[in-house]
């Protein structure tokens, strides 16, 4: 998607904004996606249906019904397998599943972070596009019904306060979601998307009907629009007002929901296995990854908040096992709704985690329907590989990019943790370093194969010399011996390489290719079934 992007706006970078890396406008994403839809012969979109029902056979859902929201048609849909990408949780929780919603009873996340259970959950935002029609233009919008510009008073120091925690102006505010511009356009554009006493709202009507939810979403378009009203009127910007050539006139399709329904899934992610990965071993099941920060919009909620402190995170990874709902069958769940704690969805929220668990949701759907097997029957490692063909990363590791001839072994080796990352927290982008040039003793790296290799023998802390390749070979060799394995010929006997000593890397691809370590299978908790 990235590339498609670069490609549109024929620039390699597009950091026009400092909200992100990846800013474009939404027609350009919009016609990206549908035009990836239309040359797959076999993939069917509909647009503009809302979700009514589901069926189910006992535990398993068959199907689903849904309506139109611009007319009365219908649409009944029967699949062996069914996707809940929806933003809030919709067919989980029409199907039964057990979900959570809001904040956590930190007796049950077992997050010293968490301060209480109840139904809290982030701000929204319904976020829009603005154009600069020129200095001489007057484009001010209507008066949006219920304006009150006290609301907006702090948005940054050139409005009537300036106790902007951001501490920036006008235009500061604006460059916040600065778009790039098509070939040909004239105009800047900009996102707005400011938290700052900006266009967030407390709105909580997940639970809801469609009709309440409609009835609530109006409330916060009103306030969006009575956000840019305030900018045309009190901070001059009557030149600057809602692009006309953006999908539904400058304003969002949809809210930006940044919380909703939580399924409970057959393992749940809690921010220890995010602060201290190697400490657990649900990493070894990831599928995707993250670097965003636990950050939370709480500010316009509008009674006593229970605030809390959240932890420095470096980059992270998805477990499998958060897709998968713990009873309920036929249902794969992606998007906001995976099987993570309130305090770990401030993290894991984020349009390009939502993207890549995604990827590895249609994955894993393929793979269970091609095999004929449950969902939860699917092998891990499976949908790891699959994953890996398309350089999707398991492990976050920054500094080893996917044109590197050792990325794939390292991704392998990485979710074993017979070498493991080192994290480092680092503002708005975490990191995960794999370190590939580096040495490693020996010592250290016998316990990553005693860790992995269940009854592996070591001599720990004994050998504090660095890797060798025949020293390695020897790890490998035992490896063979505890599997009741006849390990290749001469693979011990080289004594043109013997000796040397090997980087990280190296090391990583020579354990990938003598003992294939997607070859030892894993439960969803990461645990190696076997030796």
């Amino acid at each position: 998607f990235r590339q498609a992007l670069y490609k549109h706006y024929n620039r390699n970078r597009l950091n026009t904004g400092w909200v992100s890396n990846t800013s474009f406008e939404p027609h350009v994403g919009d016609s990206i996606f549908k035009a990836w839809v239309a040359k797959e012969k076999s993939l069917q979109a509909y647009f503009g249906f809302e979700l009514e029902t589901v069926q189910k056979i006992g535990n398993k859902i068959t199907g689903a019904t849904l309506h139109n929201n611009y007319n009365t048609e219908i649409l009944k849909i029967k699949a062996k397998i069914i996707i809940d990408g929806t933003e809030l949780g919709d067919v989980f929780a029409n199907a039964g599943a057990a979900y959570d919603l809001g904040m956590d009873d930190p007796a049950v996340s077992g997050e010293k972070e968490a301060k209480e259970k109840n139904n809290i959950i982030q701000d929204l935002t319904w976020a829009a596009v603005l154009k600069d029609y020129g200095p001489d233009v007057d484009k001010t919008i209507d008066k949006p019904a219920n304006y009150d510009p006290k609301k907006f008073y702090c948005c940054n120091n050139d409005a009537l306060c300036s106790d902007n925690p951001w501490n920036g102006d006008k235009m500061k505010m604006l460059n916040y979601g600065k778009l790039p511009l098509s070939p040909g356009a004239k105009y800047d554009k900009y996102m707005l998307n400011w938290p700052a006493h900006g266009n967030d709202i407390y709105l909580n009507v997940i639970n809801k009907s469609y009709e309440v939810r409609v009835a609530g979403y109006e409330l916060a378009k009103q306030h969006t629009l009575g956000f840019i009203y305030f900018m045309q009127t009190e901070l001059g910007m009557k030149n600057i007002s809602l692009a006309d050539d953006e999908l539904d006139g400058g304003l969002a399709v949809i809210p930006y929901n940044r919380e909703g329904r939580r399924v409970n899934g057959v393992v749940r992610m809690n921010i220890n296995h995010i602060k201290n990965p190697y400490n657990y071993t649900l990493y070894r099941t990831g599928i995707s990854v993250g670097d965003y920060p636990v950050d939370h919009h709480h500010s316009q909620y509008p009674g006593k908040f229970p605030g809390m402190e959240f932890p420095k995170i470096p980059a992270f990874n998805i477990p499998i096992g958060c897709l998968i709902p713990g009873k309920t069958e036929g249902l794969i769940v992606c998007e906001k709704g995976i099987s993570v704690t309130n305090i770990v969805n401030g993290s894991t929220r984020l349009q390009p985690v939502v993207l890549l668990t995604g990827q590895a949701a249609g994955i894993l759907a393929a793979k269970s329907i091609k095999e004929k097997k449950r969902i939860r029957d699917v092998s891990v490692r499976t949908v790891q590989e699959e994953l890996l063909k398309t350089k999707c990363y398991l492990m976050p590791f920054i500094d080893v990019k996917p044109d590197d001839q050792y990325w794939e072994a390292i991704q392998k080796v990485g979710v074993t943790g017979i070498l493991m990352g080192i994290g480092k927290a680092d503002g708005w982008e975490n990191k995960m370093f794999f370190y590939p040039d580096s040495a490693i003793q020996f010592c250290e790296l016998e316990n990553g194969f005693k860790n992995f290799y269940n009854g592996f023998p070591t001599n720990r802390g004994l050998i504090i010399e660095e890797v060798t390749f025949e020293s390695l070979m020897k790890l490998i060799y035992k490896v063979y011996v505890l599997k009741n394995v006849v390990p290749p010929k001469k693979i011990l006997y080289d004594e043109k390489f013997k000796e040397r000593k090997l980087s990280r890397k190296e090391i990583a691809g020579v354990i990938n290719k003598f003992l294939d370590p997607l070859s030892d299978k894993i439960d969803f908790t990461g645990k190696k079934q076997g030796f």
